[in-house]
C-alpha cells in the first residue's frame, strides 16, 4: 500500500511518504526474526517457519522498491517456538526450556527442488524418556512430571526427536536457497523443583544469534573496507532466570560461556562487547568473549610467537551494576542501551495452594489483584554505553593496584580491557577515523601492559610476553627500560618471561642495535638467569656495541663442558678479536681440533654469518678464517647446509661479499664450496644446477685464461678420488693434452676438473653444449672438451675427422677407448679408409697418419676383422695394404717387395 496519491508517479510517491509490504499468513505468528546480514524475515507459527527472502526490485535506473517473497517453510514437530532467532542461513529456536540451533544448508545434494516430505529419524528419543506407561497412568494431581535435561552437539541433536523439514514455496527453482538442514544443536532443561517455585519463574528467555564479520585485523592499515560483509563468527545466547549460556556454531559448536546471574533477570542482549541483563530494578553489564573467539577464526597467527589473544576459556565478569526501578524490557542499537520501565509495581498474586502443590500438573490456582484502569509510571530510557577507550583507560588504572603483587588478577583485568578495545575494532565500520586511531594506540597500549605482566609473573603462560610486546610495537630498548623491577631488598631478579622474550628477539636478527649499557644489562641478565645461552646472546647483531672486556669477563666464568666449551670457545675467540688480541684469538682456535670447531659453528652460525637490514654480513671471524684457515670456513659453511641453517643462495652471497666480489665474480672460495657439495651429495642440493655452476666457471676461466683468486683446496685428482661424479680422464684426453707443449699450467687444474666432470656418469652433456661457445677448439683445452663432448653424445665420425685433423697421434688411443662393441665398425668403415687417403695424399703430417694406419692394422690383425673390411676395399694402398697383411697371417712373405709395401 503505497498511500493515497495515486496520480503522482511511483518513484515520486515513494520519495515523499512512507511505503508498506503486506505478507499474509495462513496462522498467527507466535515470534518474528529479521536477518543482520541479508534482512530476510524469519516468522514463527505454532508447527512452522515462514522465510520471506528480501528482494531488491529495479524501478529504473536511479530508483529501486523492497519487496519479500515468501520462499521457505520450515516445518517442525514436537516443539512451539517461543522465541526465534536468524542470520545467514542459521535458526535458532526456543521453547520455554527447550533450545535447537540447525543450518539451512545452501548445496544441494541432488538437483531436485526440496518438498516437504516428513523426515525420518533413526532412533529418536521420546519425549516422555523414563517415564513407563504405569505412572502415566497415575492420578497426575499427584506428580510433576519433568523430562531429563539433555545437551546434543553436531550431528547427535538429530535425534533429539524434533523434526524438521523443507518446503520450497518460491515461483522459480532458480531462486531456492537451502535445500537441506544440518543439525548444530540441541538443549533441554529441567525445573529446579527442589526450590518450589512458580514454572513460570523457570522459562528461557531471551535467544539471540550475534553475527561477528571479517573487517581485518586491528594492528593491520588497511585501506577502507568494502560494504559486503563476510561472515566470520556466529554466536548463540540463550538464558534461564539465574544462568545465562553463550554458544559458539559456526565451525565447531561449543559452549563458551555460562552467566551466573546475583538476582533473577528478565531479558538480556548479547553484544560483541558485553552482556546486558536487566532485572527487576538492576541494568548489569558482563564481559564477553566473542572477540577472543573471532580473532583465532580470522587470523592463523594467533596462539603463536608472532600473536597472542586471551582465552576464550577466561572467566568473565561483572562490569558493573546501575540501579532502575521497575525494569521491563531491554534492547540495544549501536553504542546504545533502550530501556522500558515502570515505576508502579505489577499486581501482586495471591495464592490460594500450599507450596508443594505449586508445580502440579494441573497448575496453580492464582488470583491476581484487577489492575488499574490507567497505567501510569511508564518510561523510556536511552542509556549511551562508556565508549572502549575511556573504559578501557579506567580498567588499565585500577589494574595498577595489583602492579606490584603477584597475582593473576592484574592479568585477567588487563585481559578483559584488551578484549574491550579488540572487540570495538572489530566493528570498525562504526568507527569514525579518529576513533579508530584511538583504538588502534589503546590496542598496542595494551599489548604492552599484557607483556609487562607476562614478563614480570612467574606463571606457566609466561612465554606470552613475547607475542604481546609484538604486538605492541615497542622496540627491544623500551622494553628493557620498563624491566627495573626490583626486589624488596633492592636486588633483581629477572623472570623466565622476560628472558624468553629477549632471548627470542636476539635470536631473530633484528635491525635495532642495542646501546652499549642496554647490551651489557642483557649480558648481566641471562648470566644471573641463563648463563648458558651467554653465546649465542653474544653472537646476536644487536649485541654490537657490548664492550668487548665485558664479554669476555663473563665468559671467562661460565663452566664449560661438552658441546658448550666448543662453543664458548668461539665465542671467545671472536671477542678476542674485536679486542685485537690475535695470539688469544689464536690459543683459543687451537685448543680443539677443527672438526669439533665445525660442530660449534653449527650449533651457532651467527659466529660466521649475521643478517642486518636484510643484507648478509660476514663476521669479523669468517674474513679471519678466510685468511688463515680456509678449508675450516667452507667446511663449516657446508655443515650449516647439512643441517639447514643456511641456504643455498645465502652461502653463494657469503662467499661473494666475503671476497668481495660483485654478483658476476665468483671467488674460488665459493668454487671450493661448490665442489665440496658434490662431495657431500647434499640432498637438498639439485645435482645439474650445482654442475652447471662448476662447469661454468671452469669454461669461463678457460676461456679468460683467469687462474683462481686463491689456490684450489682439491685437485682434480682430490676430487676423482673422494667423488663418484668426477670421473677418470679418458687416456686419449692425456695423449691429446700433451701434445700442446705451451699449455699454461695456471689453469691445467680447470681443465682437468671439466674434462674428469664430463667424462663422470652423472653429468648431463646437452646441458653444456650451448656454453662452449666461449671455448675455442683453435686452443687444445677447448679441443679436448668439445671432443669429449662430441663423444659423450656419440658423433664419433666427426671427432674422427677432428683427430685426424689436429692431433693424428691421438686417433689409435681415441679408437681403442671408444670404438667399441657395436661402434667397432668405424675401424674398418671409417678410420682406416680416411688414414689410407691421408696417407696417400702425404704432407707434412705424413709420419703420423703412416704410424696411426700401422696401429690400425695391428689392431685389426690382433682382431680377425681381415674379412670384413677386405669386402669393402677398393684398389691402390688399400688393396695391398690388406694383401700383404693376409701374406702375414698365412706365414707367406715375399721379400722382393720393397721396405715401404713390406711396413704397410
Amino acid at each position: 500500500m503505497v498511500g493515497h496519491k495515486v496520480e503522482a508517479p511511483l518513484s515520486d510517491t515513494f520519495r515523499d511518504q512512507m511505503s508498506i509490504i503486506e505478507m499474509p499468513l495462513s496462522e498467527a505468528p507466535l515470534c518474528i526474526s529479521c536477518c543482520p546480514v541479508k534482512g530476510d524475515l524469519l516468522v514463527g507459527c505454532t508447527n512452522k517457519l515462514v522465510l520471506f527472502s528480501l528482494k531488491y526490485q529495479i524501478i529504473s535506473e536511479e530508483f529501486s522498491i523492497l519487496d519479500f517473497e515468501r520462499s521457505l517453510i520450515i516445518h517442525i514437530d514436537n516443539i512451539v517456538p517461543v522465541e526465534i532467532s536468524f542470520c545467514v542461513g542459521y535458526v535458532a529456536l526456543m521453547s520455554d526450556l527447550e533450545v535447537l540451533i540447525v543450518k539451512l544448508e545452501s548445496d544441494p545434494k541432488t538437483g531436485e527442488s526440496v518438498n516437504y516430505q516428513p523426515l525420518k529419524i533413526n532412533n529418536p528419543m521420546k519425549r516422555t524418556e523414563g517415564v513407563s506407561n504405569e505412572t502415566l497412568q497415575l492420578d497426575s494431581d499427584d506428580f510433576v512430571i519433568c523430562q531429563k535435561p539433555v545437551e546434543l552437539l553436531g550431528e547427535k541433536s538429530s535425534q533429539s526427536g524434533v523434526s524438521v523439514t523443507l518446503e520450497s514455496t518460491g515461483l522459480d527453482d532458480k531462486t531456492i536457497k537451502y535445500y537441506h538442514v544440518q543439525h548444530l544443536l540441541y538443549k533441554r532443561f529441567a525445573p529446579d523443583i527442589s526450590s518450589l517455585v512458580l514454572s513460570d519463574d523457570i522459562k528461557l528467555h531471551s535467544l539471540q544469534l550475534l553475527p561477528i564479520y571479517q573487517i581485518g585485523s586491528p594492528t593491520s592499515d588497511r585501506k577502507k573496507l568494502s560494504q559486503e560483509k563476510e561472515l566470520l563468527s556466529l554466536f548463540c545466547f540463550f538464558s534461564l532466570p539465574h544462568v545465562g549460556y553463550l554458544y559458539m556454531v559456526v565451525k565447531s559448536v561449543e559452549l563458551m560461556s555460562v552467566y551466573q546471574y546475583p538476582e533473577k533477570s528478565q531479558q538480556a542482549v548479547l553484544t560483541p562487547q558485553f552482556l546486558h541483563v536487566i532485572t527487576s530494578n538492576n541494568l548489569q553489564c558482563f564481559t564477553v568473549r566473542c572477540s577472543a573467539a573471532a580473532a583465532r577464526e580470522e587470523d592463523p597467527y594467533v596462539d603463536t610467537t608472532l600473536k597472542a589473544c586471551p582465552p576464550v576459556s577466561m572467566d568473565v565478569c561483572a562490569l558493573r551494576i546501575q540501579l532502575f526501578i521497575g525494569l521491563k524490557a531491554i534492547c540495544h542499537f549501536k553504542n546504545h542501551i533502550i530501556l522500558l520501565t515502570k515505576a508502579d509495581p505489577e499486581a501482586i498474586p495471591e495464592r490460594r495452594e500450599p507450596p508443594k502443590r505449586l508445580l502440579s500438573r494441573k497448575g496453580t490456582n492464582v488470583k491476581f489483584k484487577t489492575p488499574p484502569v490507567a497505567e501510569a509510571g511508564w518510561n523510556l530510557y536511552i542509556v549511551d554505553t562508556i565508549s572502549p577507550v575511556q573504559l578501557y583507560k579506567e580498567m588499565v588504572d585500577y589494574s595498577n593496584t595489583y602492579k606490584t603483587a603477584k597475582t593473576q588478577s592484574c592479568i585477567h583485568l588487563l585481559s578483559e580491557a584488551h578484549l574491550l578495545v579488540r572487540a570495538a575494532l572489530m566493528d570498525a565500520s562504526q568507527l569514525e577515523p579518529g576513533e579508530k586511531a584511538e583504538l588502534l594506540e589503546a590496542f598496542k597500549e595494551s599489548c604492552g601492559h599484557l607483556g609487562d605482566c607476562y614478563s614480570r609473573l612467574d606463571t606457566q603462560y609466561s612465554h606470552l610476553a613475547l607475542p604481546y610486546y609484538k604486538m605492541s610495537g615497542l622496540s627491544m630498548a623500551e622494553v628493557l627500560t620498563r624491566a627495573d623491577w626490583p626486589l624488596e631488598d633492592g636486588s633483581q631478579k629477572y623472570e623466565r618471561g622476560l628472558i624468553f622474550y629477549i632471548n627470542h628477539s636476539l635470536d631473530e636478527n633484528l635491525d635495532e642495535e642495542l646501546s652499549e649499557e642496554l647490551a651489557a644489562k642483557v649480558v648481566q641478565m641471562f648470566h644471573m638467569a641463563e648463563p648458558k645461552q651467554l653465546p649465542h646472546i653474544l653472537c646476536s647483531p644487536s649485541m654490537k656495541n657490548i664492550n668487548p672486556v665485558t664479554a669476555m669477563n663473563y665468559l671467562s666464568k661460565l663452566d664449560t663442558s661438552g658441546f658448550l666449551s666448543i662453543l664458548v670457545t668461539l665465542t671467545k675467540a671472536a671477542v678476542a678479536l674485536k679486542m685485537g688480541d690475535l695470539d688469544r684469538h689464536r690459543n683459543e682456535m687451537k685448543s680443539h681440533p677443527e672438526m669439533k670447531l665445525v660442530c660449534g659453528f653449527i650449533l651457532e652460525p651467527r659466529l660466521l654469518i649475521q643478517q642486518r637490514r636484510g643484507q648478509i654480513i660476514p663476521t669479523e671471524l669468517a674474513v679471519q678464517l678466510k685468511d688463515t684457515q680456509p678449508g675450516l670456513l667452507v667446511a663449516s659453511v657446508l655443515g650449516l647446509q647439512k643441517n639447514n641453517k643456511i641456504g643455498i643462495e645465502e652461502a653463494d652471497s657469503f662467499f661473494k661479499v666475503l671476497c668481495g666480489k660483485d654478483k658476476d665474480t665468483i671467488p674460488q672460495l665459493l668454487v671450493d664450496l661448490w665442489e665440496a657439495q658434490l662431495v657431500a651429495g647434499l640432498p637438498d642440493v639439485v645435482l645439474q644446477e650445482l654442475f652447471f655452476k662448476l662447469t661454468s666457471q671452469y669454461i669461463w676461466r678457460l676461456s679468460k685464461m683467469q687462474p683462481p683468486d686463491t689456490i684450489p683446496l682439491r685437485t682434480s685428482e682430490d676430487l676423482i678420488n673422494a667423488c663418484s661424479h668426477y670421473g677418470l680422464i679418458y687416456p686419449w684426453v692425456n695423449v691429446l693434452i700433451s701434445s700442446d707443449s705451451l699449455a699454461d699450467k695456471s689453469y691445467t687444474e680447470d681443465l682437468s676438473k671439466l674434462q674428469s666432470l664430463i667424462c663422470g656418469p652423472s653429468f648431463d652433456i646437452a646441458s653444456i653444449i650451448p656454453f662452449l661457445e666461449p671455448l675455442s677448439e683453435d686452443t687444445i683445452a677447448g679441443l679436448s672438451v668439445h671432443v669429449l663432448c662430441r663423444t659423450r653424445l656419440k658423433e664419433y665420425e666427426q671427432c674422427i675427422d677432428t683427430l685426424l685433423e689436429r692431433c693424428p697421434e691421438a686417433i689409435i688411443p681415441y679408437a681403442n677407448h671408444e670404438l667399441k662393441e657395436e661402434n667397432r665398425t668405424l675401424w674398418w668403415k671409417k678410420l682406416l679408409p680416411e688414414l689410407c687417403h691421408r696417407v696417400k695424399c702425404g704432407g707434412e703430417k705424413g709420419q703420423l697418419y703412416l704410424s696411426s694406419l700401422k696401429g690400425n692394422i695391428l689392431y685389426l690383425f690382433e682382431g680377425r676383422h681381415l674379412n670384413n673390411f677386405r669386402s669393402i676395399a677398393k684398389g691402390g694402398l688399400f688393396v695391398s695394404s690388406c694383401s700383404t697383411l693376409e701374406e702375414t697371417r698365412t706365414g707367406v712373405w715375399r721379400p722382393e717387395r720393397s721396405s715401404r709395401s713390406a711396413t704397410y
